[in-house]
């Protein structure tokens, strides 16, 4: 080797694309891989991969502990996640409507 890299830098790169912080977001706020697909309008298959890949770039085993890490290095934060509005109608200890025992 004459000592010269052609290599592009990898410290120039973010650690994640937009889209997999938008899934990553999307994960934070409960949907699954599935919702996900619809929201980002690709396949389940892509979702899958894309949030594996993400999990092996961040050093973790799940979308859980992805999501944790990608909280604790602020590539998401925790106004992008929304907590649904619990409902009235529905009491502490009451099963939902259609709901199977």
């Amino acid at each position: 080797m004459n000592g010269t890299d052609t290599r592009p830098a990898i410290r120039n790169r973010p650690l994640l694309t937009p889209k997999r912080v938008e899934m990553l977001t999307l994960a934070a706020n409960g949907y699954s891989d599935k919702q996900i697909a619809r929201v980002m309008g690709c396949t389940l298959s892509t979702v899958k991969t894309q949030m594996r890949w993400t999990c092996r770039r961040l050093g973790v085993a799940d979308r859980t502990q992805a999501v944790a890490v990608a909280l604790r290095l602020r590539l998401i934060s925790l106004s992008a996640i929304t907590v649904p509005e619990p409902d009235p109608a529905r009491r502490p200890g009451r099963r939902a409507a259609g709901a199977v025992r």
